[in-house]
């Protein structure tokens, strides 16, 4: 800047503000863009289920979100305390040790992402077929090759590039804000044309039963599920310009404005479903526009599906970054850290998570799923910020950037324990399901990261098996070509008219 503020300094000084505006909204658009997803149309019929009322139901919401801002918080001063990308990982590691970083890392890869993923996949076949199957729910075959088939095509796109994967992120978040803008839009229209019977008071806290505290607990992990992603922003700390800055006003921000969202959404349910409709229904938004939208209701499947489409290709792409990532580190078999050589894409890892999920999907249940693996994100958030307090014990002259009032992470370890210990003794088969999954890993550990001096003939067993894995890929590719010339020819596309399908094929 000049002295006297000449006009070079003060257009300096504007382009400075403007640039610091822009950074803080692409942050916030990160953050909140993580959060708000499928969960939203998903959720909502877990909540009243285990609530029991819809003044209870939007309680459940509202504290949701209040307790994610706690988590945030916490989250923001570790990010700047310990600046590296990773998360909750790399925080862990750093302050417990590579054990607990690893068992982190062994429920990541094998319960938190896959089983996101087969809940995304499995809402996004159920919004597709509920309208062929208007008057009753879609068969059990249909949904999961459905959801198979939408994760298999998904799967092959982040093989064979991560420019097309990442166009199919940009273009398909729209699907999901253009459903939920259109829900609070309708649903406000209601309320202000006088239907609200169903939010007055005396109405929305009548009880049929009186639940019980674990009941109310698994509501919690209901409406998690929907608000999981707002730690997402700790994956990038490093590429975080002025996160000392920037990374509690994206929170500041971001959270309040999703969980007003949340409950705009959810009172725009409530205006024109009775909570026996809304628990009856398979595809709540698809409910809801078949009620209000007469004969555009179309738009709410379409939208709801283009949303869930958008959230498995982003789970996709970073649970096998995370796989890539613990590959990379040595707590995964090397196998996972292998890239295509032309595409640059971790096949191997998208592989695994695939296969995974499939898995997954051929066992579990929709909102069964939701409490399994809310239960263990919880467990990974609690054992994260109660490093944030051993830390704080253990150096505590450390310079922290960000330094958050002590009863902030002190009340949400007490809400942690409460939910934790409440939702495993209402549900001990799904929770003690996944905290089984959690502790194989400790044996996994010390006999494949811990043991450093292997016998000579396991690296041997190893490197075999990865050139069998090496040629399995080549192989796969080759028939990927072949499939898709067969898809050409089956659709009457002459070649000469398809110079660019021609070249993504010499790319493959």
């Amino acid at each position: 800047w000049t002295v006297g503020g000449s006009q070079k300094g003060h257009s300096t000084f504007i382009h400075w503000q403007l640039k610091y505006i822009t950074v803080i909204i692409l942050y916030l658009l990160f953050s909140s863009g993580n959060i708000i997803g499928s969960g939203i149309f998903i959720s909502p019929k877990g909540v009243l289920e285990h609530s029991g009322s819809v003044g209870l139901a939007l309680v459940v919401w509202l504290l949701g979100g209040c307790i994610a801002a706690l988590g945030s918080l916490c989250y923001a001063e570790l990010g700047v305390t310990i600046p590296k990308s990773g998360g909750d990982y790399s925080y862990v590691t750093e302050i417990f040790g590579g054990l607990m970083g690893f068992l982190l890392l062994w429920s990541a890869v094998l319960i938190m992402y896959p089983t996101t993923l087969a809940v995304i996949a499995l809402t996004f076949s159920n919004y597709v077929l509920q309208p062929v199957f208007s008057n009753c729910v879609p068969p059990y075959m249909a949904t999961r090759m459905l959801s198979a088939t939408c994760l298999l095509l998904l799967t092959w796109v982040n093989c064979s590039s991560v420019r097309m994967a990442t166009r199919i992120q940009d273009i398909f978040t729209v699907g999901k804000l253009m459903a939920l803008g259109l829900i609070i839009v309708v649903g406000l229209v209601q309320i202000f044309n006088g239907h609200y019977e169903a939010l007055t008071p005396q109405v929305a806290f009548s009880l049929d039963r009186v639940p019980s505290v674990g009941q109310i607990a698994l509501a919690f992990l209901q409406a998690s599920f929907a608000f999981s992603g707002w730690n997402f922003l700790n994956y990038v700390t490093e590429e975080v310009v002025e996160p000392r800055r920037n990374l509690p006003r994206a929170i500041y921000i971001s959270i309040p404005l999703v969980t007003f969202v949340y409950t705009l959404t959810n009172i725009a349910y409530f205006s024109s479903m009775s909570p026996e409709e809304l628990l009856s229904s398979n595809a709540v938004a698809v409910t809801f526009g078949e009620k209000l939208l007469g004969m555009f209701s179309v738009i709410m499947p379409i939208s709801v599906a283009l949303s869930t489409f958008g959230g498995i290709n982003g789970y996709l792409f970073t649970s096998s970054r995370l796989c890539f990532s613990g590959a990379r580190e040595g707590h995964l078999p090397s196998l996972l850290a292998m890239i295509h050589y032309k595409n640059c894409t971790p096949i191997p890892a998208l592989l695994v998570c695939c296969a995974a999920t499939i898995v997954i999907l051929c066992i579990g249940e929709t909102h069964n799923l939701i409490n399994y693996v809310s239960f263990i994100n919880y467990l990974s958030y609690g054992v994260t910020i109660a490093g944030l307090l051993y830390y704080r014990w253990k150096k505590p002259n450390l310079y922290r950037p960000i330094k958050v009032n002590l009863l902030v992470p002190v009340c949400y370890l007490m809400f942690w324990a409460l939910l934790l210990g409440f939702s495993l003794y209402s549900e001990p088969v799904v929770c003690g399901v996944g905290l089984v999954i959690m502790l194989t890993g400790v044996p996994v550990y010390f006999l494949g990261v811990h043991w450093k001096e292997k016998p000579k003939c396991i690296y041997n067993f190893i490197g075999e098996q990865e050139q069998l894995v090496c040629q399995f890929l080549k192989l796969f590719s080759e028939y990927m070509k072949i499939f898709f010339l067969l898809f050409l020819f089956c659709h009457s596309v002459s070649p000469d008219n398809c110079s660019g399908y021609w070249s993504f094929l010499s790319d493959l």
